[in-house]
């Protein structure tokens, strides 16, 4: 099977959609398709994408197409796609859209419906009420100028879990759904290093119960909630401290003027973003992960702290209820309240979050990794050509 994906970036400061392209479709590649992905570039990301891209098994066999670097017009109105991705769909059996709201991805999706292939969308969370409410009359307008019409016209649309599929409802789509996880490679895990190698690169740490926010530092992610609920925290544990790491994505500045009005700015450690075995360091030496998101369509962070044995405390907002039901970390309501509580409770019993953390891992290793993905996957585009012709 010859498969086309297509993402405005490949930058992995943008979340999870270019983390999930490049493996699904190295996961796919490993599994006998012909995988190839076409983004714009950006030439501040290239040294980044490079380095998020390293190791990746599979992702050898999958050919990465750059469009030139958009211009103020081409990022409002995409006119460049059309040389570039036209000769791409001659070869290809189904194209893969990765998110909803940008030109591209829509020139990309008329493209592929006037050579007549079958198309699929991942919105990655971009259509359920909170997304939709951000910039509520641009999408608004969007749906009606078109893009409903790009959502309604996909094979499937593929939702991450049931929760985003039912919150798209009052949308009234008529597009197939289909739904099929995230994953982590294990490959890029194991074997888990030993314990103790982030602290040892940070001796500030040393003694401390760390809790750790890994993800973009934006709004829908919470640190506002995370910084109220840690300031309960410390209350009851004076050694705890919190790591936040991730790229600046616009809520940096109000997150260290909000821990310094709470008085617990010297307890905060930002250390940017981190990639590759500086990120598993990490995850390895929390004592509890925590990621108190207003929305989230399925956390590879989550994901990935649950591989290395983490307890994890999250918003219900995650839509992760695998969490609860396998006993791996706590879901809390989306408040500091609740997440103070949930942090407290994996901090005070070392031998549950012992417990909670194996949990984790199992929960992984038996239902999200990118083979099974991809071969899930795979069966669901194989039905969708199936149906067009």
């Amino acid at each position: 099977m010859k498969i086309l994906h297509a993402i405005i970036s490949m930058d992995p400061a943008g979340g999870g959609p270019p983390i999930m392209a490049a493996r699904l479709a190295a996961a796919q590649a490993s599994l006998g398709c012909q995988t190839r992905i076409v983004s714009y570039r950006f030439p501040e990301t290239q040294s980044r994408i490079a380095t998020a891209l390293q190791g990746i098994p599979g992702i050898a066999g999958v050919r990465l197409d750059e469009l030139p670097p958009p211009g103020p017009l081409e990022r409002f109105f995409a006119s460049g796609v059309k040389p570039f991705v036209q000769p791409m769909l001659a070869d290809v059996d189904l194209v893969h859209l990765h998110g909803v709201w940008d030109p591209l991805i829509y020139a990309v999706s008329r493209l592929a419906a006037k050579a007549g292939k079958p198309y699929v969308v991942t919105p990655h969370g971009m259509l359920d009420p909170w997304s939709l409410s951000q910039k509520r009359m641009k999408k608004q307008i969007a749906l009606q100028l078109g893009y409903r019409r790009m959502l309604n016209g996909a094979a499937f649309l593929h939702f991450l879990n049931s929760d985003e599929r039912d919150l798209t409802r009052d949308l009234q789509l008529t597009a197939r759904s289909l739904i099929i996880p995230n994953g982590i490679f294990l490959e890029e895990l194991d074997p888990l290093p030993a314990r103790g190698k982030f602290r040892d690169a940070h001796r500030e740490l040393a003694g401390a119960k760390i809790v750790l926010f890994l993800s973009r530092l934006h709004y829908k992610k919470g640190l506002d909630y995370l910084a109220d609920a840690f300031a309960v925290v410390v209350k009851d544990f004076p050694d705890a401290r919190l790591v936040v790491a991730g790229p600046d994505d616009g809520a940096k500045a109000a997150f260290e003027q909000q821990t310094a009005r709470l008085g617990i700015a010297d307890r905060v450690h930002l250390v940017g973003p981190l990639y590759g075995a500086e990120k598993i360091a990490a995850l390895r030496d929390c004592d509890c992960f925590c990621l108190p998101s207003r929305q989230e369509g399925f956390s590879l962070a989550v994901t990935e702290a649950m591989a290395c044995e983490s307890p994890v405390v999250i918003s219900a907002e995650c839509h992760f209820p695998e969490v609860a039901q396998a006993g791996a970390g706590i879901i809390a309501k989306l408040n500091a309240s609740d997440i103070a509580a949930g942090i407290k409770t994996v901090l005070q019993d070392a031998d549950s979050a012992k417990r909670m953390g194996l949990a984790g891992r199992e929960l992984v290793v038996s239902r999200f990794t990118w083979p099974k993905v991809a071969e899930q996957m795979i069966e669901g585009y194989q039905q969708a050509i199936q149906v067009r012709k």
